[in-house]
């Protein structure tokens, strides 16, 4: 089969991502062999393929918003966390998002930037038909990530919430934030974000560096800046949340506790997902109809996907289509 191989992390620049024919996947016990018909592009593939996360093979294949059928025609989708232990205490108290032992598609796993896959049959989650394959990709990783940052910053409907950045997560958030009745303030940077987010119906939007013109109640931080996560503090109620869906943080700068986090005010990580996370979201994500902006590239073009997504060069989501 033909895939994009990471042998060596590097910059983007460099083209680390190898295109080459390698042996296709062995079915195996408790297994599924698909078919990938789209692959989203996620900033965690990033990571991974710079090396900002470091390399647990010699090689691997990225991507872990996987679309594929499989050998009976069924379509499922599959998401960053392809397997866990299920008798670690945490995934014994309905935690298994903090799983000790983890395994992680496209990472620990080879994953999506292929034309198959092998995937735990029991992490494949079958798609209502109203997904169609391209726009069902973004919403297997950025998508359901969004939707468990909200439940982490604990968000009710009608609440006034803050979206600090506007990438492929957000602008997925923003669609269930909506039919939660939830007004929305979103700060980013790059003018095209700010255009896409005043398109999707946020009732006011700034650069990264601007505050909401009203306290939130809850906030969302998705650029993994220790500086954003200040910002979207500073906005906040008493008793309010800030949700920080980051793998990665560069740092949390020196801060005033008095008037930034007194007054029950709160800091929170968002630590992957479960897959009743995915299943719940999947099913909101069809009956609202969501349907993700998406740019497409062929696998052979995988490099510049990824190096389109660093540059902030794409509005939504990118997708490759093997």
């Amino acid at each position: 089969m033909r895939a994009a191989v990471l042998n060596k992390p590097g910059a983007i620049a460099s083209k680390p991502l190898r295109i080459a024919d390698v042996p296709k996947p062995e079915p195996r016990d408790g297994h599924v062999l698909l078919q990938v018909r789209a692959c989203g592009v996620c900033r965690t593939d990033l990571h991974i393929v710079e090396g900002e996360l470091p390399p647990l093979h010699n090689s691997v294949i990225p991507g872990h918003q996987i679309v594929g059928v499989t050998p009976a025609g069924e379509r499922v989708g599959v998401s960053w966390i392809g397997g866990t232990d299920g008798n670690c205490p945490y995934c014994l108290r309905g935690a298994e998002n903090l799983c000790d032992s983890p395994a992680f598609t496209g990472y620990s796993l080879n994953g999506g930037y292929a034309e198959y896959a092998l995937v735990r049959s029991d992490f494949a989650y079958p798609l209502p038909p109203a997904l169609d394959d391209l726009h069902a990709a973004p919403l297997l990783c950025a998508g359901i990530i969004g939707f468990r940052a909200l439940r982490v910053a604990g968000v009710e409907p009608g609440e006034r919430v803050g979206l600090f950045g506007f990438g492929a997560s957000a602008h997925l958030a923003i669609a269930v934030l909506h039919a939660w009745n939830c007004e929305v303030f979103v700060s980013t940077r790059g003018a095209s974000h700010r255009t896409l987010a005043a398109s999707l119906g946020a009732k006011w939007v700034g650069s990264e560096t601007e505050k909401a013109p009203v306290e939130l109640d809850r906030a969302v931080t998705f650029a993994p800046a220790g500086d954003v996560v200040i910002t979207a503090l500073s906005c906040l109620r008493k008793g309010g949340v800030v949700a920080i869906n980051a793998i990665h943080l560069d740092r949390i700068p020196e801060f005033d506790y008095d008037r930034l986090l007194w007054g029950e005010r709160q800091m929170r990580s968002v630590a992957n997902m479960t897959r009743q996370d995915a299943r719940d979201f999947l099913a909101l994500a069809a009956e609202i109809g969501l349907r993700p902006k998406t740019t497409v590239f062929p696998l052979a073009q995988a490099n510049e996907a990824l190096a389109a997504l660093e540059a902030d060069a794409i509005d939504g989501a990118a997708v490759i289509i093997p």
